[in-house]
């Protein structure tokens, strides 16, 4: 499933990380790339153990906490601390998959990348190239969201970032483990949610068809979830 979240940071929340990003210290991106990626990247990240990444990242962690529809869709289980980056001058990232397994440097902690999230930082008639570029088996999907728009999307997918030409593309990126690892079952899962809430809407919580629905997603999360 790939989802685009809108508005996950306000545009004050995105001035606010971007003052802080934009004051920190760029180094190469392939500072944390595997094998295969460091043969298709050129891009500019924060160190992820940098004072300026960690305190953006909580600030986008705070964001993803407060917003239902990334819960719902992602229902994670552990996120990777967010990380940034920054592509100018004809940088970009070729054709690649994201590691499977993503582990913290210098501590224990590791995440298994079932999805993966990029949260633009920056309006998009800001740059020229850029676009994230996702392959799945309805094809591909090339995308450009404004400033606080996040895009989630599964970490085993073939992607890519197109050649930035003009201006700067500036983005916070991360994986997630998710409770349900299969991306049908958290699909599935998902779409149910939707429709309970839309229901809920127009004839209340108490509803007797909410409340066996509800009972039945529950089910299928206690079938499918890890914890």
């Amino acid at each position: 499933m790939m989802l685009a979240i809108p508005d996950l940071l306000d545009k004050a929340a995105v001035a606010r990380v971007r003052a802080i990003v934009d004051a920190g210290e760029w180094v190469d991106g392939n500072v944390t790339s595997g094998h295969q990626s460091a043969l298709a990247k050129k891009n500019q990240q924060l160190p992820e153990a940098s004072a300026a990444a960690r305190e953006a990242g909580q600030l986008v962690l705070d964001a993803i906490g407060r917003s239902p529809v990334f819960i719902a869709a992602a229902l994670p289980l552990k996120i990777f601390p967010p990380m940034f980056n920054r592509y100018q001058g004809g940088e970009a990232f070729g054709t690649h998959v994201d590691n499977a397994i993503r582990i913290l440097r210098g501590s224990e902690f590791r995440v298994r990348s079932d999805l993966s999230a990029t949260l633009f930082l920056e309006e998009p008639e800001a740059y020229e190239g850029g676009e994230l570029v996702v392959e799945d088996n309805l094809g591909v999907h090339a995308t450009k969201l404004p400033a606080g728009h996040l895009l989630l999307y599964p970490a085993s997918s073939l992607h890519r970032v197109e050649p930035v030409t003009t201006g700067a593309r500036v983005a916070s990126f991360f994986w997630i483990e998710s409770m349900v690892r299969d991306d049908a079952a958290r699909t599935l899962l998902f779409d149910l949610d939707r429709s309970i809430q839309a229901i809920a809407a127009r004839q209340g919580q108490g509803d007797a068809e909410v409340v066996r629905l509800t009972g039945i997603y529950h089910n299928l999360l206690r079938r499918w979830a890890s914890t």
